[in-house]
């Protein structure tokens, strides 16, 4: 995901990811950064150009690698015909993040030089966008540069705007406080030293109103932060009132997710697990050991001794103050073709775009293949053909060792991989947390992120590309 729009000189400080203190260490957290996948770089580039490119990719996150390496791996271009622009020196494996959560991984070793992932073939720009001029056909730099294009893919991922919950960037760079947050290589660390510190009282696990970056992680650090507590003897799930801890999940939506056969499931373990649901309950403000949160026409104040936040979340202002976005600030396209609704050749997928799906890497795996095909197709003159179903994934971990495979496409309907294969007892049913769906999380897609998805090989269900 890309930051392409702040500026370097406010970010540089953000870009130092430090070790991982001792577990029971209060951890320092540098300033914030307010971007996805991809750290800050702070190489500065001075020179007034004006270039060409047949394609822009805008965005060197998830989408923008997949994006660039599959029309790269098409053999239509030559090098740098295709370029991608990009501040970031470090590049994430953000689906990680809830795992370095728990407690199950070190977030440097999901981390890689971002100038390293990108094939020499492709015109790398490591700097930042300010402008979008679709109607010129041409991008700005930061540093004043113009760039102009054939085709432009818009993918910059979405911003993480800490500070739109009031006393939040003070408490998350607190190393004393209790409060911390997955959604972010600079604070991803302080989570599971929290968990571990907590001994007793309430904690309280977070999901704001709005888009956000996977919809299931807010609650999937909630299940392991449980089952450790189990563990320790500090939480009773058979009656939660006579353990040390206890649990609330506070998220402004109605139910627990946002398709209904997984928020079914997930409700019954809620209640067979004895946490309590604030529903409708969107934080405002962090306040101490006190979080405010709003709840239709009232705020409701509650206290804690551990809090798990998830921030809000938007479209870049470059992307939002552009003719190429939607009231909302997302780049406007057509849900089956990715292709815009305005500007036929303006392109996006991801967090950035406006697909109607949950915002997640799985997504990805499916809209990439479309966007290159359609794009391809529309140098050559001919229509679009390629469309995509809005199809997603959230490997919800529900515990050490189990995770619930929530695969869907438009409209909340299930799209399941594996759903129906015969096994012990009947047909598989991915609403049903299991072990093996547990291995995929936690080994393969790290493994085949990087390995074969930021090449442009990877199709996600649809297995490799070459």
């Amino acid at each position: 995901m890309s930051t392409s729009l702040i500026t370097k000189s406010a970010l540089t400080a953000a870009t130092r990811v430090a070790p991982l203190a001792p577990r029971a260490a209060a951890i320092a957290i540098p300033p914030l950064l307010r971007r996805g996948f991809a750290s800050i770089s702070s190489t500065p580039i001075t020179s007034s150009t004006t270039r060409s490119h047949r394609i822009i990719v805008v965005g060197g996150g998830a989408a923008g690698l997949s994006i660039s390496h599959q029309l790269l791996r098409s053999g239509q271009f030559s090098p740098s015909e295709i370029a991608v622009i990009d501040p970031a020196t470090h590049h994430h494996y953000q689906p990680g993040w809830t795992l370095v959560g728990g407690g199950l991984k070190d977030p440097l070793s999901l981390r890689r030089d971002e100038a390293s992932l990108i094939n020499p073939k492709l015109k790398f720009y490591n700097t930042a966008v300010s402008t979008l001029s679709p109607d010129s056909n041409s991008v700005t730099l930061s540093n004043g540069d113009k760039l102009s294009y054939e085709h432009l893919v818009v993918v910059p991922g979405i911003e993480i705007v800490y500070d739109k919950i009031k006393g939040l960037p003070e408490a998350l760079a607190d190393g004393s406080s209790m409060v911390s947050t997955i959604y972010g290589a600079n604070t991803v660390a302080k989570v599971f030293p929290t968990i571990e510190r907590l001994k007793r009282g309430q904690a309280i696990f977070t999901q704001p109103a709005g888009v956000v970056k996977c919809a299931g992680a807010p609650q999937k650090v909630m299940w392991m932060a449980l089952d450790h507590w189990k563990r320790a003897g500090l939480y009773n799930t058979s009656n939660p009132g006579e353990g040390a801890i206890k649990i609330a999940f506070a998220t402004a939506l109605p139910t627990m997710f946002g398709v209904p056969k997984y928020a079914a499931r997930l409700e019954e373990l809620r209640k067979e697990r004895g946490v309590e649901g604030l529903f409708s309950h969107d934080l405002v403000e962090v306040n101490g050991d006190k979080a405010v949160f709003q709840h239709g026409e009232e705020k409701v104040t509650r206290q804690f001794d551990l809090l798990h936040v998830v921030p809000k979340m938007g479209p870049y202002k470059f992307v939002k103050d552009s003719a190429v976005a939607d009231p909302a600030g997302f780049v406007e396209v057509n849900q089956a073709t990715t292709q815009h609704v305005r500007y036929p050749n303006v392109w996006s997928a991801g967090d950035a775009s406006s697909l109607p799906t949950s915002k997640t890497a799985a997504a990805i795996t499916a809209q990439a293949p479309v966007l290159v095909e359609n794009l391809l197709r529309t140098l050559e003159g001919k229509e679009v053909v390629g469309e995509y179903d809005g199809y997603t994934s959230c490997p919800l971990v529900t515990q050490y060792g189990k995770v619930m495979l929530a695969e869907f496409k438009y409209g909340g309907v299930p799209k399941e991989t594996f759903g129906g294969l015969p096994v012990v007892g009947g047909a598989l049913d991915q609403g049903t947390p299991r072990r093996m769906f547990y291995y995929l999380k936690k080994d393969f897609f790290p493994w085949v992120y990087y390995q074969a998805m930021v090449k442009g090989i990877w199709a996600g269900p649809k297995g490799w590309k070459f």
